[in-house]
């Protein structure tokens, strides 16, 4: 049972670290994508419903020099209300004299967000005293920014330690995260298929890594598998290539084939003359790209092939797109993929997507309702992945 849902938050001022570091119209300030902000409604609402009243602290943007205009979290009051059906409150600081006396005349029911948190820069330094100066605010902490977990942040893991232990927990968002999470990488049903995409071998080596420890089958595309097919003596045009990983790549290959994991790589490539929408395009082999051409897509044979292997799974793990999505002409690969994930998830699969560019997929082809889970940290996502312990998660733990 979760600690969250048992605990009664009557007459308690719930401190939450929330992720509300949405995208702004840099004219207008208004909100262009606020799922991250959606995501934090039920724990809020939660701790209303009990009789209790919150304090949202979070950052947004990456203010340089302190205090900005377009990184003011004042620009998310008016929809942070609308969301919650509560009329928010502002403090126009995280620590100053307005946030004390606004968070101690907070009354049951009622919400106050601070000012942003990176406005100090104290709080990236995980400075213990700025840290004891935002817990003062507060009778709990809850943690609910996941896409901050692998931060060791003021407010994301030096600040738990200012709380006792009944008094600190995750909100419903980061149990959610945490839970799908452990379940995949240490709970997953076989077969259990990762597909790992994205431009560079380099970002991924770690997670590939830590996955031939768990995965039957690893299906590798986007730009990064042609680093792969020329480790293996493939010819690939003009094509994404770190040739200084090379030597990493034939190393993954060895370890994979050690451990008995299947490596599934694209067959075939939709092949183009230039990177741009309008590019001449034709088919290829993978370890056949002519000269002056290169792999932006996976073929209608690795498109196949990639259906096989994800239907046949009971655990899926999804991080990176098989192509530029973006450019309609090369988002076929990545479209299949996401309906076949969906397909097999109906079919009883665990699914987890995570990493932005998988997140953004799902959601623009309609999928995000049709997969067990969806991620909202990509950056903390991939480090889970890669094995790292998270400052926001190990803080709460102890």
């Amino acid at each position: 049972m979760s600690t969250f849902s048992q605990y009664n938050f009557k007459g308690q001022k719930a401190l939450i670290r929330v992720d509300f570091n949405v995208p702004l119209d840099k004219k207008t300030f208004e909100i262009t994508d606020d799922t991250r902000i959606k995501a934090a409604v039920p724990t809020i609402k939660k701790i209303l419903g009990d009789g209790g009243s919150v304090i949202l602290m979070s950052h947004l943007g990456r203010p340089k020099e302190g205090p900005e205009e377009k990184s003011s979290l004042k620009h998310l009051v008016s929809h942070v209300s609308k969301l919650t059906g509560v009329n928010v409150l502002f403090a126009d600081d995280c620590i100053g004299k307005d946030a004390i006396d606004k968070a101690a005349a907070l009354k049951p029911g009622e919400v106050l967000l601070l000012e942003n948190l990176r406005f100090y820069k104290e709080e990236e330094k995980g400075d213990a005293g700025f840290a004891e100066k935002l817990s003062k605010l507060g009778d709990v902490y809850v943690n609910d920014a996941f896409g901050t977990a692998h931060r060791a942040h003021a407010s994301t893991a030096v600040i738990a330690q200012f709380f006792p232990a009944g008094k600190k927990m995750f909100g419903l968002l980061m149990e959610s995260e945490v839970s799908s999470a452990e379940k995949v990488m240490h709970n997953a049903e076989k077969p259990f298929t990762a597909i790992i995409g994205g431009a560079k071998v380099s970002d991924k080596i770690l997670i590939i890594e830590n996955l031939l420890e768990r995965a039957t089958d690893i299906i590798i595309g986007g730009g990064m598998a042609y680093t792969f097919e020329k480790a293996q003596g493939g010819i690939i045009g003009n094509s994404l290539c770190e040739d200084d990983r090379l030597d990493v790549a034939r190393e993954l290959l060895k370890k994979a084939e050690a451990k008995g994991v299947c490596l599934h790589f694209p067959s075939d490539s939709v092949i183009a003359d230039k990177f741009d929408a309008n590019a001449l395009t034709s088919n290829a082999p993978s370890n056949n790209i002519p000269e002056g051409w290169m792999g932006l897509d996976i073929g209608p044979n690795a498109c196949a092939q990639f259906i096989n292997v994800i239907k046949r799974s009971k655990t899926i793990l999804w991080n990176g797109p098989m192509g530029v999505f973006e450019m309609e002409k090369f988002q076929h690969g990545t479209k299949t993929v996401a309906t076949a994930v969906a397909e097999a998830t109906q079919d009883g699969a665990f699914s987890l997507v995570g990493g932005g560019d998988s997140v953004a997929a799902v959601n623009q082809f309609g999928y995000s309702d049709q997969v067990s889970y969806v991620s909202t940290g990509g950056g903390a996502m991939l480090e889970f992945f890669e094995g790292k312990e998270l400052p926001g998660i190990a803080a709460i733990k102890k």
